[in-house]
């Protein structure tokens, strides 16, 4: 005998998925204070434990008096977006789940855009080095890999 799905009962299926969703993701947004990343203010980042260090690392650099994390960890424009909501996406992920290391580590992808953003800050100094060096161009973090996370006497 065979059974036929109505469409009143897949439009139930698909409502009670999609609330929820809803209700999770609203619940998951609103206890991870997820409003304050849609800001610049590096407090956010600071709402993770496991970003203590590196916001304190921050405070006592000397990039505090000129550079929030949004400066350094997103691109420009509307790709900002775009990577803050890849990044709040993989990091509630993460958190939620409990799988992430003990040190995190940047992203190879993360790690292109802090590239970019150094180079953009302090683009004579790095166009004077690539030009006495053109088929070296070595990356900023190569030597200033905590530049803006580190005590002012590292």
């Amino acid at each position: 005998m065979r059974r036929t799905v109505t469409v009143g009962a897949v439009v139930v299926v698909a409502a009670v998925a999609m609330g929820s969703l809803a209700g999770v993701g609203g619940y998951t947004f609103v206890y991870a204070r997820g409003w304050s990343y849609l800001t610049d203010d590096p407090a956010a980042c600071g709402n993770c434990h496991v970003m203590e260090e590196q916001v304190t690392g921050w405070l006592r650099s000397s990039h505090r008096s000129v550079a929030v994390c949004n400066d350094c960890h997103t691109p420009t424009g509307p790709a900002k977006w775009l990577a803050k909501a890849s990044n709040g996406y993989h990091h509630s992920s993460a958190f939620t789940t409990g799988r992430f290391p003990d040190v995190i580590q940047i992203t190879p992808a993360n790690l292109a855009i802090v590239e970019q953003r150094c180079r953009g800050c302090h683009s004579d100094t790095v166009h004077a080095m690539d030009a006495a060096r053109p088929a070296d161009r070595t990356p900023c973090t190569t030597c200033h890999a905590r530049v803006g996370h580190a005590n002012r006497d590292d």
